[in-house]
């Protein structure tokens, strides 16, 4: 590989800008031509997909603002590639399909397709995209969870040539048509993944013959750094330090009783910063844990730059590159859910990243109080729904449910909406009834339990209910059925999630289910229904303005006696007014016990 060597060309402020413009709207039109082009909702509607610009080091150059849990992953990737790229070397016309948890992927389903950048007959780059497939032929149909190992997971791919010189591997191709159950949706989002790093390529080409070589690479050099001196800035108004935070995730999807550990301890030294989750639960036997590159360290780095990044809260934009993710350490103990030792599987890794990221906010909260937010829901809810066409075709579908943030400094958590390391779209029930047989019977804001209370209340969470009109399976990957999100400064814990399968077949009967469960049989008018965790609350309920709680009764957010008795405000339904004096009254009285 020819490493392209440090330029001492400065580039002015004015054409710095424009670069930077300039890879940003290759990176997004990157993303744009992705999910345009995909067949499966999973990224045509949902957009769970990243892509972007790196050059030969494996750097960050650009990155589309999608999902967060896919900014910083492919430099992982592209380091896997280097260590099994298939003929030991890159030729111009290559396209690479690589997706193995080992050697940097995300998780399995995770696709990544990566094209060689060459610039006057030299490699200069690579551009690279991920996408989150239906179904890579694993054990259980569109998700897995109680599975033994890696092998469990579907296909395997680590440096395989898609293309080599451009010409097309068609016994590969072949091969992937062969083993996935959604074999079209696959092929045809494999080839929209492949229409845009080709397009990123071709883009990465032109901005450099414009500019030149050492003009482009010195400003993403310039760049890279800027992003690393406002992260070390920003970490560094953080008093030095050692800050821990602890929870429980529900189980591993086979040892029900068995609660799993994740402890977070923040050291802060300087601009520099260590998360550390040593003492967190060792790997567990199925596929319930974290790849250590391509999502443990990725988490991190996502944490971090919701903390001190936020675009809502930064006086500057700082660009998604590899400047921000250098001064954050990533430290877990090999063996552990959060290192996992090959060849344990671990494609069920998300909600365990996402609670990490809950904890490093939690974990900092003494320290930056106008900053953090109260416990979100801090899960997801991936359910794989499949089964049987007439024709004897599968059907797969995979749909991924809204939860709640916590609340915040200066407002309420927002409700219904994915959060922390999440940042997909809900699928259109349109499109669902279109392509899928499936009706969605209710959808709509959590009714049956109030959200945490606070001077900020907590999010409310989604409920769902699908009806499958086919015998169906169905995989749910969740969490926080026991561990409510947390409540902070004062403020009161949110609520859990739960899970109910019904059956026309069995009339007023709800089974509850495990916040995960595998390849679950369901008959033809079965009903699946999640409701997500609800947010917790930020600061003492009783200072929340009451009028604020009147509009939370009006709305049928909480209750006229939640009002009375967790927030001190008495409401009167019928003239839809608070007795203000009577609140005076019950306020003192609370603040007293």
């Amino acid at each position: 590989m020819n490493l392209i060597s440090p330029t001492a060309v400065t580039v002015d402020p004015i054409t710095l800008q424009v670069i930077r413009g300039s890879f940003e709207t290759i990176a997004e039109e990157m993303g744009h031509v992705l999910y345009r082009m995909s067949f499966s909702s999973i990224i045509r509607e949902s957009q769970d997909l990243g892509a972007g610009l790196f050059d030969v080091n494996f750097n960050t150059l650009c990155e589309s603002e999608s999902t967060p849990m896919h900014i910083g992953s492919i430099p992982a990737y592209l380091r896997g590639i280097d260590q099994t790229l298939e003929d030991g070397e890159w030729y111009e016309g290559d396209v690479v399909v690589h997706n193995h948890p080992y050697y940097g992927s995300s998780h399995t389903p995770d696709l990544a397709i990566v094209v060689p950048v060459f610039y006057q007959g030299r490699l200069v780059g690579f551009a690279g995209n991920t996408a989150h497939h239906v179904d890579i032929g694993a054990a259980t149909p569109g998700l897995i969870i109680d599975v033994p190992d890696v092998f469990a997971e579907g296909m395997l791919f680590a440096g395989t040539k898609l293309y080599r010189k451009g010409q097309p591997n068609n016994a590969m191709w072949n091969y992937i048509r062969r083993n996935s159950r959604a074999a079209g949706q696959l092929v045809m989002d494999i080839e929209a993944q492949v229409a845009s790093a080709r397009l990123g390529a071709k883009r990465f080409v032109e901005l450099l013959e414009k500019y030149g070589e050492d003009m482009v690479f010195a400003a993403a050099d310039q760049l890279m750094d800027y992003a690393e001196r406002m992260t070390r800035q920003r970490i560094s108004e953080i008093p030095d330090g050692d800050y821990t935070a602890e929870g429980w995730l529900d189980d591993d999807g086979r040892n029900r009783d068995q609660r799993l550990k994740v402890k977070v301890t923040i050291r802060v030294r300087g601009d520099e910063v260590e998360v550390d989750l040593t003492g967190s639960a060792d790997q567990t036997p199925t596929a319930y844990n974290v790849p250590f590159e391509g999502s443990t360290k990725v988490a991190a780095y996502a944490g971090f730059r919701k903390l001190l990044l936020d675009a809502a809260t930064s006086d500057l934009r700082v660009p998604s590159n590899e400047g921000s993710f250098r001064p954050i350490k990533v430290t877990a103990p090999l063996g552990s859910i959060f290192n996992p030792r090959a060849p344990a599987s671990a494609e069920a890794r998300f909600t365990q990243c996402n609670r990490m990221i809950d904890l490093i906010i939690r974990a900092l909260a003494p320290v930056m109080p106008d900053r953090v937010i109260a416990g979100s829901s801090a899960s997801i809810s991936f359910a794989a729904y499949s089964g049987l066409r007439p024709s004897g075709d599968y059907w797969v579908f995979l749909e991924v449910n809204e939860g709640a943030y916590g609340g915040r400094p200066r407002s309420d958590g927002p409700d219904s909406i994915d959060n922390l390391m999440a940042n997909t779209r809900n699928n259109p029930l349109e499109d669902l009834a279109m392509h899928i047989p499936m009706i969605c019977d209710r959808y709509e804001l959590r009714d049956d339990m109030p959200p945490g209370a606070g001077e900020f209340r907590g999010g409310i969470g989604v409920v769902k209910s699908q009806r499958v009109l086919t015998p169906a399976f169905i995989t749910h990957e969740s969490e926080r059925h026991h561990d409510a999100p947390w409540g902070i400064f004062g403020g009161h814990d949110g609520a859990v999630g739960r899970c109910t399968i019904t059956s026309p077949d069995r009339p007023g009967e709800e089974r509850e289910m495990y916040s995960k469960f595998s390849g679950l049989s369901v008959a033809a008018n079965d009903v699946m229904t999640y409701y997500s965790p609800n947010g917790g609350g930020y600061g003492d309920p009783l200072n929340r303005p009451p009028v604020k709680v009147l509009e939370d009764v009006l709305d049928g957010f909480c209750s006229v006696d939640h009002a009375r008795t967790v927030y001190g405000v008495a409401v009167n339904l019928d003239s839809e007014t608070v007795d203000m004096a009577a609140t005076e009254k019950l306020r003192q009285a609370l603040r007293r016990t």
